[in-house]
């Protein structure tokens, strides 16, 4: 087994005539916060895609908890995403007909996990990020710091290996942005995840633990994280 939640190794992607990814390799920890920043148009998006295998490279391969995805076809790499990953976006995504908890139990109800475990998992999730007394309430009762918070928990509730926030601060405002994301760190250390953070904010980039630059199409040391 490999002591790494994440392995990205000879990435390259082109599309057309541009290359946008060349030969990436880095590793995350189990329980280590890294952020990745890059400016738009860097290739950030598209080595999200790739690590989560929703997109395929044209060499190079990805390793989520010792697993290769390119070793998996289209429904294996579908459910090693279910299982494996959990995702936080800019946009929340949270769905506004369901309850703060059921939003949180989503990813369990996928995996065929029973009711009372579900419930268990959601309950210790909302209480981790300060939300157990709002279980119950519809999202449109939340504000947009809290609703980072059920996004966060819903990240994390099924124990995924691999944890990846795609500017999940951009909606916020810079003291809810520093809460959610001390709040995002903390959790992905506690659940030894492995968390990628994609950012284009050095600030919230000094959240991680470490930083790296995407620069036409290549990693390079970041700033010193915070």
């Amino acid at each position: 087994m490999t002591a790494a939640g994440l392995e990205v190794l000879d990435l390259a992607r082109r599309y057309g005539n541009r290359q946008i990814l060349s030969a990436l390799s880095f590793a995350v920890r189990k329980g280590e916060f890294i952020a990745i920043m890059g400016e738009s148009g860097s290739g950030k998006s598209t080595l999200l895609n790739l690590i989560a295998g929703l997109d395929t490279p044209d060499s190079g391969t990805v390793r989520i908890g010792g697993v290769d995805l390119m070793a998996l076809d289209d429904d294996g790499r579908t459910r090693l995403r279910r299982a494996q990953v959990g995702f936080v976006f800019q946009s929340f995504h949270i769905l506004p007909h369901l309850t703060v908890a059921q939003n949180v139990e989503l990813p369990l109800v996928l995996l065929g996990v029973t009711v009372t475990e579900r419930q268990n998992r959601t309950a210790e999730m909302l209480h981790a990020v300060g939300l157990a007394e709002r279980h119950g309430s519809p999202p449109r009762e939340l504000s947009g710091g809290e609703l980072q918070r059920v996004a966060v928990a819903r990240a994390l509730v099924h124990r995924p290996a691999l944890v990846l926030a795609d500017e999940p601060t951009g909606n916020l405002d810079p003291d809810t942005a520093a809460t959610v994301l001390a709040l995002l760190g903390d959790q992905v250390r506690a659940a030894g995840a492995a968390g990628v953070l994609v950012t284009h904010s050095a600030i919230a980039a000094a959240r991680a633990d470490r930083v790296l630059t995407l620069d036409h199409g290549r990693l390079r040391p970041g700033p010193r994280a915070g």
